[in-house]
Formats: C-alpha cells, sequence, structure tokens
C-alpha cells in the first residue's frame, strides 16, 4: 500500500540507466534555475523603497541610482560565474571552488551560506507570492500560512517526481511570467512617454523623517540586492544540462542576466516615475499593474504570474539545495543518506528536508517577507565572495589560456561582493542578519563534528591485517534468550530458529503473578519444550528492567568465555497492516534498547498470520 501511494504522488521508479535522459535543454533549465533570481523583481524594488521611505518622498528618487549599482554588480557576478562554470564544468559551485583553493574552512563557510539562502529562497519567495495573491484577493491574508505551507508541500512533490517532470511543468508558467512582465514594462514605459499615464501626487506631510545619511543609502542597497540571490543556482547545476554542460549552462547564465537586469531596472524605473509609495496589503508590482491596467483581466494575470515565479523560485532552490547537500555529504560533512539518488533519480531526502524547514520557517515567522528577508542575501554574498577568491587562486595556480584576464575579472567580483557582504551585514545586523551570522559557525561546527565521525568510523572499520584465530568456531556458539510472554506458536517457531544455531537456549518470562507463573510452567513442562525457562516475577509490573538485567548478568559471564549473546524475539506478523496498530510494539521497543549493546546480537523470528 505505501509503494502504491509512494508511486500516484510521486511516480514509479526509473531505471538507474535513465539518469542520462533526466537532463535539462537551456529552455527548460532557464525556467528551473533562474526563476530564483527572476522573481526578484517581484520583491526587490519594494524593498529598497521600504528603506528609501523613512527619509520622505523625495529619499524614493534614489532609487534609480540604487538600481544602476546593482545592475553592475549583477554584470560582475555573472562574468565572474561564467568563469566559474568555466574552471568547474561538473558543477559545485562556490563550495567546489572554495573548499579545493582555500581550504575546509572557507568551504565550508560557503557551502553553509548557501544552504541557508536556499532556505530562505524558499521561505521568501513562497511568502512573497502569498502577498502577491492576498493582494488582489485580500479576503484570503488570514490565511496566508497555511497556503504558504501547501504551496511548499505541493512544490516538494514535483519535484520528487524528477527533475525533467517537474522542469516541464514549471517552464511554461516562468516564461508566461518573462513575457507578461515585458508588456508590463514596455506597455507602462509607452504611456509614461506618451503622457498617457498620471503620476501619483507627492503628498506634502508634517511627519518628521529620519535624516538620509550614507547608513541608509546603503542599506537601501543592501535590500535591493536582493535581486542578485539565486545567480549562483546554474553554476551548482552544470552536471543538470543536456551536453555540452559547460557551454549550455554559460549561455543560460547570459540568458538570466540580461532578463533579470531588464525586468529588475524595468519596474524600479516605473515605480520612480509613478511615485509609487510601498504600502501595506498591496505590493508595489500590484500598484504599477493597476496604475497601468486598472483592474482589468491583465492584472490579475500580472498578479497570478508573479504569485507563480515567486513559487517557481522556490523550485529553483529545490534543485540547488540537493545538489548541494549531495556533494557535501560525498565529502562526509552532511549524512551520506544525502547523496542517494531516489527512485526518481533526484535527491529525494534533501527534498524533503529543504521542504520541512522551509514550511517550518513560513509558520515561525508569520509569512511575513518583510520580517524574512532582513535574513536573506548576507549568506549568498559571503559565498560570491569566496567564489572569486577561490577562482583567483585556481587562475594562478594552472595558469590556462587567459588566466590573466579571469584573475581579472574574479578580482573584481572578489572586491565588489566583498564590500556588498559588508554592507549586507552591517545594514541588517540588527534587523535579523545576527542570526544568519550566528548560525553559519554552528553549521561549520556541526559539518566537522560530522566529518570527523566518519573519518574516525572509516578508522576503526579499516582492515590492516587479519588475525590467524578469526575463523575459528570451537566454543563461539552464541548463548541464546528468547523473551516470551506466554506459550504460543509463535514462541515455538523462535525455539526452533534458535536450537538451529545453538545448544545453550533459555526462554524467559517476566511474570506479574504467581498465577500466570504456574501457568506457563505448566505448558512448557507438558509439551516437553528443549530449552530451559527461567520466570521471573515482576513486583511492578515492569517488562523491560528485569529482562535487561538478566541480559547484563549473562552478557558478563559470556564474555568471560569468549562467547556472544544472541536475543531472539518471536514477533507475529498480521495479515493486514492496521492490525499492528491494535498490537503492543514490545519487540520493537526492546530492539531498541538492545541496539548499542556491543557484545549482544539482536534478531527477530516473524511468524506470519494468514487473516
Amino acid at each position: 500500500m505505501n509503494y502504491r501511494i509512494k508511486d500516484l504522488l510521486i511516480g514509479s521508479p526509473l531505471r538507474t540507466e535513465k539518469i542520462a535522459e533526466e537532463r535539462l535543454t537551456k529552455i527548460k533549465a532557464l525556467a528551473i534555475f533562474s526563476s530564483d533570481a527572476l522573481s526578484s523583481v517581484a520583491y526587490a524594488t519594494e524593498e529598497i523603497l521600504l528603506v528609501l521611505i523613512a527619509a520622505g518622498p523625495v529619499a524614493l528618487k534614489l532609487s534609480l541610482p540604487i538600481s544602476i549599482a546593482i545592475l553592475f554588480l549583477l554584470g560582475i557576478l555573472t562574468l565572474s560565474y561564467r568563469q566559474g562554470i568555466l574552471a568547474y564544468p561538473n558543477g559545485g559551485g562556490a563550495y567546489v571552488v572554495s573548499l579545493e583553493n582555500l581550504g575546509q574552512v572557507p568551504g565550508l563557510i560557503a557551502g553553509s551560506s548557501l544552504l541557508v539562502d536556499y532556505i530562505l529562497t524558499v521561505a521568501v519567495s513562497v511568502s512573497s507570492g502569498i502577498a502577491a495573491i492576498t493582494s488582489a484577493f485580500p479576503s484570503l491574508y488570514p490565511y496566508r500560512v497555511i497556503l504558504g505551507v501547501l504551496t511548499v508541500l505541493f512544490i516538494t512533490i514535483m519535484n520528487l517526481r524528477g527533475i525533467r517532470e517537474s522542469g516541464t511543468f514549471f517552464a511554461i508558467p516562468t516564461y508566461a511570467f518573462i513575457f507578461t512582465f515585458l508588456i508590463l514594462i514596455g506597455v507602462g514605459t509607452y504611456k509614461l512617454i506618451t503622457g498617457q499615464l498620471t503620476p501619483l501626487p507627492v503628498t506634502p506631510t508634517a511627519e518628521s523623517f529620519a535624516p538620509l545619511t550614507l547608513f541608509l543609502l546603503l542599506k537601501a542597497f543592501s535590500s535591493g540586492c536582493t535581486a542578485l540571490t539565486g545567480v549562483e543556482t546554474i553554476s551548482n547545476g552544470v552536471p543538470a544540462f543536456f551536453p555540452p554542460e559547460d557551454k549550455n549552462a554559460r549561455i543560460t547564465m547570459v540568458w538570466m542576466a540580461l532578463l533579470l537586469g531588464t525586468l529588475f531596472f524595468g519596474i524600479t524605473y516605473l515605480a520612480y516615475n509613478l511615485n509609487v509609495i510601498p504600502k501595506v496589503g498591496e505590493t508595489v508590482v500590484s500598484q504599477i499593474a493597476r496604475i497601468i491596467f486598472g483592474k482589468t483581466l491583465f492584472y490579475y494575470l500580472v498578479q497570478a504570474s508573479t504569485a507563480i515565479i515567486l513559487f517557481l523560485a522556490a523550485n529553483s532552490s529545490f534543485n540547488g539545495f540537493p545538489r548541494l547537500s549531495c556533494l557535501m555529504a560525498r565529502d562526509g560533512y552532511l549524512p551520506r543518506i544525502l547523496s542517494v539518488l531516489g527512485t526518481r533519480l533526484v535527491f529525494s531526502h534533501g527534498i524533503v528536508i529543504l521542504g520541512v524547514i522551509s514550511s517550518l520557517l513560513i509558520i515561525i515567522f508569520k509569512g511575513d517577507t518583510h520580517a524574512l528577508i532582513p535574513l536573506y542575501a548576507v549568506g549568498v554574498f559571503v559565498s560570491f565572495t569566496l567564489m572569486q577568491a577561490g577562482l583567483i587562486k585556481h587562475w594562478y595556480k594552472t595558469k590556462e589560456s587567459g588566466w590573466k584576464v579571469n584573475i581579472l575579472i574574479n578580482s573584481l567580483g572578489a572586491i565588489a561582493t566583498g564590500i556588498a557582504s559588508i554592507i549586507i551585514t552591517t545594514t541588517k545586523f540588527l534587523g535579523g542578519a545576527w542570526i544568519v551570522v550566528i548560525l553559519i559557525p554552528l553549521m561549520i561546527l556541526l559539518f566537522s563534528k560530522i566529518k570527523r565521525h566518519y573519518l574516525a568510523i572509516a578508522e576503526q572499520l579499516r582492515v590492516v591485517s587479519i588475525p590467524e584465530d578469526i575463523w575459528k568456531t570451537e566454543n563461539q556458539s552464541p548463548l541464546v534468550i528468547i523473551p516470551v510472554a506466554s506459550f504460543n506458536k509463535v514462541v515455538l517457531n523462535a525455539i526452533k530458529y534458535a536450537r538451529s544455531i545453538s545448544e545453550d537456549v533459555i526462554a524467559i518470562n517476566i511474570a506479574f503473578n504467581e498465577e500466570s507463573k504456574a501457568k506457563i510452567e505448566e505448558k512448557w513442562e507438558k509439551f516437553k519444550v528443549p530449552a530451559k525457562l527461567l520466570v521471573i516475577t515482576s513486583a511492578y509490573r515492569d517488562v523491560y528492567g528485569p529482562l535487561l538485567r538478566f541480559i547484563n548478568h549473562m552478557e558478563h559471564r559470556a564474555v568471560e568465555k569468549g562467547r556472544f549473546i544472541m536475543v531472539v524475539i518471536p514477533e507475529f506478523v498480521p495479515h493486514k497492516w492496521w492490525h499492528f496498530l491494535l498490537h503492543n510494539q514490545t519487540g520493537f521497543k526492546l530492539k531498541t534498547l538492545l541496539l548499542f549493546r556491543k557484545n549482544v546480537l539482536v534478531t527477530s523470528v516473524p511468524y506470519h498470520l494468514t487473516d
């Protein structure tokens, strides 16, 4: 039944050799990997305006030069990441580049930063997408958290179905968003130039505003830099492209940058010229679309495409997070299970973990985009900087053709993103960035402990030499202990198995009164069971305490003689799965309690019921 439900939700398993078919064309890759960066158009301009409005309506005019500075940074990042794809065609992005060229700690900083960014991308994008819906339908606002969690669940299931299938499903909405926003920007610009639009009036006010300081401008710049999150996703997913992977990834990177730059600057330009001011309950994009088109069908199309692209931005993280987790798991910094391909040839464990954590963030922050934004972009710009620094060292070591030009490009990128990292961390620190600043070192500590654990296990399991007497078996048959609750066919089945491996078999029963003790002893004698029976009376009705004390006692005696203890647990298997709910799980609990015993072997002997 479990397999039928799983197949219904995520599809039937795919053969391993089908992985070559689970690749992406540039068209599909742009939809999957670029949706994160493109979706930031929906809120990046608004985040700039939210900071500038503190200095009054006049300060809003500075949004245009700030957006130009961000576009300049986008150009530098695009050039740098194209170089990164050229140097590392197998993918990995900032984590692989930093680890290989700068060492373990910088590599883990980059990896931790990106993992945090991917999680926040899902929470921010979904919350912002729900905000677009509630702007058009205010009655849904009280249900924004529930809607956000359900959206994450849907995206999680779609990604568990496989990268090609999710790519096909998400490609059409992505391009619908691109064309819708290009029409919005084109029509809005045309109407402004021809005088068909009247900007909103700048209402004079007697309220006092904060002074327009350099810190405020830097804070607005840092908030607008959320437009650049997701730029690195393509470099992490190079292996997902059809061959030649590196060439297709670099072309897609340019497409993404051109589209992002055009849409971001276009929305900022319209907000600048229409005097749009952020307000509670309606996004800046919603206001722009309403001014240009009114509450027409196209207005609702803009809102719908905005919501969908924001949900798809979360989808890009569902591709980046599992791949990065896989790389770190293969290096021993995360649990190895994260490197295992699921039945649909995706890293399903990483997908599920991302879905759970991002849903918790949406619940904790109540689906408030503005509460999540201060945590955003800190980690990703740190990883940007580390990648540039790592590439500088890579080019210097390899001295490949054009290495001097490459060093110049990456040096410019490292300086620009390094400055941006300092600005973002400083200006957003008290607003919530301190959480990320503390979290990343804790993650690095955890990753280091996981690595040490795997190294310690490998050292203990490594075979250096084989003792000559390792295969000798005399006097090594185990002492078998069988916990029995009553006398029945399940117990007889377990005794039959136990006697096949040892003649030293003890059945132990924990009785709560003399009557039950006498009853099982009578049955044992009547049927002449070929195993010793020991009955312990438990005055406090505790099964596990007396049983574990007996096993402890016998374990010490067995170890002195060089023997093992084997605990054989009789269990019956009901005919229907739901019948398990009607019975005590004593066997499962006992196996859990004995799991970490060094000299105790535990095995279950099932007895299958027919009805």
